[in-house]
């Protein structure tokens, strides 16, 4: 039992330690602000909005009963006489420090706020004041509720129109701040979502997170589908903690306006309403933690199923070239399939649940009528008092029973807070730990007794590997496919760490990869042209001339417009990609170029005709290839055996026929 607890309690810290790593940055830096300091500024946000409201109340109560002061003790008496009872008792001593404490609070933070988060605290505070405004008016008419019944019952109709019309006028009142509660929630939102997915990008992109993390085989990873991370499992945590954080501040409002009014009226009814309420919350967040791995489950799977149907429509030709329609369509079922078994075991446990919350919603409506009919045949209590009691009961109920009447609602939100903060966590580990494989900055690509092992491999692709680039250099890279000639450009690149030795390489403007096949931007042609340079930098003559010169004069024929979209990976062939990506070399100018098979596509006059253009640059080449045809383009040859083993020899000696 000890056990159980103890993990149960480490689990619920671990819970609420992710939810802090994600929600606290919009509000206050994680490295200046404790979770603690964090909660204690949104208690005091309720500190500070609370006593506005109750300010603003004692205002407008004393004057219409100075002005109206019939009207007011006989239709507001109720909530003029509950708030003399504040300011005349301790309580309004201890609601005038608590709004002295949230304002101190915040001052004490205020150097934490600055970067707009001051922005994110206003907007959140005029929502909870909105709240607890709507609150004050359901509060008060439960009074009127009370008045309404007395006069039905005593079948006085003039005054019974004047209650309804006041009932009435309450509605109206709160129906547009309602609204732009609403508004102003969904803003909110929005707001926190576009700051979280662009800080979630940021990171993701640093340090080549996207690349180190990259699941391309959904065994191998934890971290699945960081696509959808980022867009839905974003959008939803936004939704749902304003959701949930707004409706436990309604509860905690609900309660504390209505529980002095259910104390007043029934003491006992309150003390079986806290009992009935501690008993169905246990088992039913009992119940619910099975629903928690559930929806985790059901968000992996479905995102698995989605990204199979977007590989095929990836991948259209290929599969079209392979007739491939068979295995797609078994892969893609095997993925539906695991999507449709989990939901079944979803629905089970939903049912589940559900069937509890109704049985607690049901027993909830019983208890009013069990305690409160004693005193109402007994004449303690008139009619008006009993319908006040019961709805002072709904009111509390639903703020103590928050959580039962949400179980399933948090099972989702937990699992999407475990993936999204799973996601954060490793994106900001990767950009702590990766350190530079290679040293930039220098005049040449230098290799020194270098040992590069695959990533979770044991076997060496290349030992003791020494050799040196320098400006105007050409070396052709060969071996037998998988020997490790693009893994040697990995390491040249910094994508790679050696086991041991050491490289050097020019600084990234200096060094340009062309892999074999082209990266196809969404963009325009002009972006496509210019990748990753950026496109303000050439103007329109020198973008045509350089498709000229890579024999791309055609696609200008066929889009003149520079400025136009297209699906260019479907609409280019290979061929034109790679003279594209040419382009791009020419346009950014290095003075190293490192190419992967990156004429592959096409034919032999055009590739001396490429790699001409290089030469007439002076360019320093690294290229990896299979053809005869470009030892004619290179000064010196290195062979990979795949073994570890290598050799470098002038291209002059090396017999292509032979290796």
């Amino acid at each position: 039992m000890t056990v159980s607890a103890t993990g149960s309690s480490a689990g619920l810290r671990g819970q609420l330690n992710k939810l802090r790593n994600l929600a606290q940055p919009f509000f206050l830096p994680l490295d200046q602000a404790t979770g603690r300091q964090f909660t204690g500024l949104l208690i005091a946000l309720l500190f500070c909005v609370g006593g506005l409201v109750l300010v603003a109340l004692t205002g407008l109560t004393g004057l219409s009963q100075q002005i109206l002061p019939d009207f007011t003790d006989k239709y507001f008496g109720g909530v003029a006489e509950t708030i003399n009872t504040i300011w005349s008792g301790w309580w309004g001593i201890a609601f005038s420090a608590l709004f002295l404490i949230g304002v101190a609070s915040f001052i004490v933070m205020r150097q934490q706020l600055r970067g707009r988060r001051w922005l994110h605290w206003l907007m959140l505070g005029a929502i909870v004041l909105m709240l607890l405004t709507v609150n004050g008016i359901n509060a008060g008419i439960g009074f009127i509720a009370r008045d309404l019944t007395n006069a039905l019952v005593a079948k006085q109709e003039e005054g019974f129109y004047r209650i309804l019309i006041i009932y009435a006028c309450c509605f109206v009142v709160a129906l547009p701040i309602r609204t732009a509660q609403i508004f102003f929630t969904l803003k909110l939102g929005l707001v926190w979502r576009d700051w979280l997915s662009r800080s979630l990008i940021g990171d993701y992109m640093r340090n080549r997170a996207y690349y180190v993390l990259n699941p391309n085989d959904e065994q191998a990873t934890d971290l699945d589908n960081p696509d959808q991370r980022i867009t839905d499992d974003t959008r939803s945590f936004t939704a749902q903690s304003l959701q949930f954080t707004l409706g436990i501040f309604d509860a905690l409002l609900t309660f504390s306006l209505n529980i002095l009014i259910l104390w007043s009226i029934s003491q006992k009814l309150t003390l079986a309403l806290f009992a009935y309420a501690i008993v169905s919350t246990t088992v039913l967040v009992v119940a619910g933690r099975r629903l928690v791995r559930i929806n985790y489950d059901q968000l992996r799977y479905e995102a698995d199923f989605r990204y199979g149907l977007v590989h095929i429509r990836d991948n259209a030709e290929s599969i079209a070239f392979y007739s491939g329609e068979e295995p797609e369509r078994q892969e893609t079922s095997r993925r539906l399939g695991s999507v449709v078994r989990n939901f079944n075991l979803l629905i089970v446990w939903q049912v589940i649940i559900s069937a509890m919350q109704r049985s607690v919603g049901y027993a909830g409506v019983f208890f009013p009528y069990l305690v409160m009919a004693g005193p109402y045949f007994s004449g303690e209590v008139d009619y008006g008092r009993f319908i006040q009691a019961g709805f002072a009961f709904n009111m509390v109920e639903g703020s103590l029973l928050f959580v039962v009447n949400r179980i399933d609602e948090l099972a989702q939100f937990t699992a999407g807070v475990g993936r999204l903060e799973g996601f954060q966590s490793k994106v900001e580990q990767v950009g702590r730990e990766v350190e530079p494989a290679v040293s930039t900055g220098s005049d040449a690509i230098v290799v020194r007794h270098a040992d590069l092992t695959p990533p979770g491999g044991q076997q060496p692709i290349l030992r003791d590997l020494s050799l040196s680039i320098g400006e105007a250099d050409r070396l052709l890279v060969v071996g037998p496919s998988g020997c490790g000639k693009t893994s040697l450009l990995r390491m040249i690149s910094g994508l790679w760490a050696p086991s041991h030795g050491s490289v050097e390489r020019p600084e990234t403007g200096e060094l340009l990869f062309i892999p074999q096949k082209p990266y196809m931007l969404l963009g325009t042609l002009r972006e496509q042209l210019c990748y990753p340079t950026d496109e303000t930098r050439f103007s329109d003559d020198q973008l045509h001339h350089v498709l000229e010169e890579v024999n791309l004069g055609s696609l200008l024929k066929r889009y003149p417009d520079l400025q136009v979209k297209q699906d260019w990976p479907r609409i280019l062939s290979l061929g034109e990609q790679q003279r594209l990506a040419f382009g791009r070399l020419l346009l950014n100018a290095p003075r190293f170029v490192v190419l992967d098979e990156a004429t592959s596509a096409l034919d032999v006059a055009t590739e001396e005709h490429l790699y001409s253009l290089l030469h007439q640059r002076d360019l320093a080449v690294v290229s990896i290839g299979h053809r005869p045809t470009l030892k004619s383009f290179h000064d010196s040859v290195l062979e990979l055996s795949g073994h570890g083993d290598w050799r470098l020899i002038p291209a002059t000696s090396y017999d292509f026929g032979r290796s």
